[in-house]
């Protein structure tokens, strides 16, 4: 080992405690993920993206590579879920955009490493894997659903939620396969319109989705997000009135 490494080395191994240190190589192997793939990520790789050895990044994560994973996606995953977390205060619109402005940003900070994370299979797929990413999903619409003041949904209420949750998901990933666009604040105005969309078209057929959705608009403005949509679509409907 060179002097150079040697002082490397040494700053690396300055006191940390135990969580300290287990974060600093998670953030690091984050920031790997963000612009590679897990399967393109080493354990050398971290190991240098932190500065310490490879084998202090087995001393923490003794199962190797997919120890690392399902420990990064878990961390991953707890960020995400604090991307939902909004005061229920304000118009829902409102809090449906602040929750997808830092849903979106991680999104855009993570890239490869949010697709990889999310469609899994990169390392060996897991049943811990898979029950962290569902987690993300049922909390998230958990989150949604307490927006809507509904103690206890009934199906069509909980599938809304969670087929938009989806869409939510589905939408990040093909942004990132189109470069990147539109830009980053149309994809959330138009999440949140199909999110109104979707409640429209439940609503019309369930009574708790209908009385969920008269409270919700009751805060809204005419100039918000529900305004523009209903504006947006009086010259589309307006061609349908033989319907109605």
């Amino acid at each position: 080992m060179t002097r150079t490494e040697a002082a490397a080395t040494a700053r690396a191994y300055r006191r940390m405690s135990v969580e300290e240190r287990r974060t600093q190589l998670l953030d690091a192997a984050l920031a790997l993920f963000a612009v590679r793939a897990p399967k393109d990520v080493s354990l050398d790789d971290v190991a240098e993206a932190a500065g310490v050895s490879r084998p202090l990044v087995y001393r923490y994560f003794p199962g190797g590579k997919q120890q690392l994973y399902e420990a990064a996606l878990r961390s991953a995953a707890d960020e995400l879920l604090l991307c939902f977390a909004e005061p229920q205060q304000g118009p829902l619109t409102r809090r449906l955009s602040r929750a997808l402005d830092r849903y979106l940003a991680f999104v855009d900070g993570h890239g490869t490493g949010f697709s990889a994370l999310l469609q899994g299979g990169s390392v060996a797929e897991t049943s811990r894997t898979t029950a962290t990413v569902d987690e993300v999903r049922r909390r998230a619409a958990g989150q949604v659903l307490m927006h809507l003041q509904v103690e206890q949904p009934r199906a069509r209420l909980r599938m809304m939620v969670r087929t938009w949750i989806a869409a939510v998901e589905a939408a990040s990933l093909i942004w990132l396969d189109e470069g990147k666009q539109p830009a980053v604040e149309e994809l959330r105005d138009w999440l949140v319109d199909h999110f109104l969309a979707l409640l429209a078209a439940t609503a019309a057929t369930d009574p708790q989705t209908a009385e969920a959705a008269r409270r919700a608009l009751a805060l809204e403005s005419d100039r918000g997000p529900v305004g523009t949509l209903a504006r947006r679509l009086g010259p589309v409907l307006s061609d349908a009135t033989h319907l109605l």
